[in-house]
């Protein structure tokens, strides 16, 4: 439910820009704020749910995440619906963390491996299906809502699973009582704002001064968190014990670089598909559905892969990956934008099954050898991570395609899918530091 919403509202954009009579700024915080929220509060959350239960935190957030869904859905205008975006935002921090923690302490050995899968799948799928889904729904305009129904939908998803929690959720905390290290806590999450902020808007505003300030901030507030963690924290909200960690330390690197290449691929993508080609929000997610149905078929048989291969079913992910964007890459440069899309629905598919292979299996190498009392903490950092990266991500290669655009749309959507080509083969060497089989879950 919060990965689809985090994709779908890229489809929803166009319709509640009209029917709020929204501006420019006003649309880019409607997507912006959720991301900062999310990506500012998930460090914290994860230590929240050490302390205080994860079965708990998990079921406070689906509850307000849903409460904040109905907000954004009903939202007269757009400053009520940005601030409902923020604090859904929020909301979706707290159930992350607790959901890579809960599964990994939940399970063991092959069914650890098969929880992750499984986690990999729900993730990928969100990600993959959400433009379709959204332009279903604003297609079949029920009950006359349009684009709310994107947010609404979340309703009966999110009063469902709060049904089935206390059922189905075991609770877990950490082992010892927990403090929580408010200082620590409102210098990281200072810190990655002020990262994550300009990263989001710099490329629209033309990185302005403040971006960078906010950059140079960022790095200041960083050190004087570690500085705080190391020297005065008692329960610290990161224990640096984690980088001594080789696969929590290489594997969370690993997962910065898989992310830095999957949320620019997914806007440079989006961009190419309904600006280059000119299609409609409704035959460009069905046109992602290429990459699901390779998705599917990896994701589930990933736990098997991974349990043969060890890190190396990672490597070959990656390698899958690059194939599959290198196809694209050579098929863009050939048919242009006169030519049909869905030319670049074989590439798509390769590109589903290298995903498939790498997300469930680098989550697991990440937190499976992780102790009991450092899973939140672990949780939290990769989940931040995976969103810094993705951030990161965009303002890199969004800026790599907007500056080729003067050479048409082709010829930037092909050099940005060789620049990912790099990074997938970069995730494929830094597989290789991580620990060999005995570490695999």
């Amino acid at each position: 439910m919060t990965t689809l919403d985090f994709f779908i509202v890229n489809v929803a954009i166009p319709s509640l820009q009209t029917g709020l009579r929204a501006g420019p700024t006003a649309v880019q915080w409607v997507v912006a704020g959720f991301g900062l929220a999310l990506a500012a509060g998930l460090v914290t959350a994860g230590r929240l749910g050490d302390r205080f239960g994860r079965r708990r935190m998990f079921a406070l957030g689906l509850v307000l995440f849903t409460v904040t869904s109905a907000a954004c859905g009903l939202a007269p205008t757009a400053g009520v619906l940005v601030a409902a975006r923020v604090a859904q935002g929020l909301a979706a921090a707290l159930t992350g963390p607790q959901v890579l923690a809960i599964l990994r302490t939940a399970y063991t050995g092959p069914a650890q491996a098969k929880a992750f899968g499984s986690y990999a799948m729900t993730m990928g799928i969100g990600a993959v299906l959400g433009q379709l889904i959204g332009g279903l729904l604003i297609q079949a305009d029920l009950f006359g809502l349009g684009w709310r129904s994107c947010f609404l939908i979340n309703l009966p998803v999110g009063l469902a699973t709060l049904a089935m929690v206390r059922r189905c959720v075991p609770e877990s905390r950490a082992p010892q009582k927990q403090r929580l290290d408010l200082p620590g806590a409102a210098l990281v999450t200072a810190a990655v704002t002020a990262l994550v902020l300009p990263l989001i808007q710099g490329q629209a505003q033309g990185w302005p001064l403040w971006t960078w300030l906010c950059l140079a901030g960022s790095a200041l507030l960083f050190a004087g968190f570690a500085v705080h963690q190391c020297r005065f924290a008692v329960d610290p909200v990161v224990d640096f014990r984690l980088l001594r960690d080789r696969a929590a330390g290489l594997g969370s690197l690993a997962q910065l670089v898989f992310n830095l290449g999957q949320g620019s691929f997914f806007l440079v993508l989006a961009v190419f598909l309904q600006q280059g080609h000119g299609l409609n929000a409704l035959n460009s997610g069905l046109l992602f559905t290429a990459i699901g149905g390779g998705y599917l078929i990896t994701s589930v048989a990933a736990p098997r892969v991974a349990a043969r291969l060890g890190r190396q079913a990672i490597a070959l992910g990656a390698v899958v990956l690059a194939a599959g964007l290198g196809l694209m890459a050579v098929t863009a440069a050939e048919v242009g934008t006169s030519g049909s899309a869905w030319w670049l629905a074989p590439g798509l598919f390769v590109d589903g099954l290298g995903m498939g292979l790498v997300i469930g299996p680098l989550t697991s190498t990440v937190l499976g050898g992780v102790r009991p009392q450092l899973v939140g903490s672990a949780a939290g950092v990769l989940a931040t991570v995976q969103q810094v990266g993705g951030a990161l991500g965009i303002a890199l290669l969004g800026n790599l395609f907007y500056s080729s655009l003067r050479h048409g749309f082709s010829h930037a959507f092909s050099l940005s899918l060789l620049a990912l080509v790099a990074l997938e083969l970069l995730l494929a060497l830094l597989v290789q530091a991580l620990p060999g089989a005995d570490r695999q879950v």
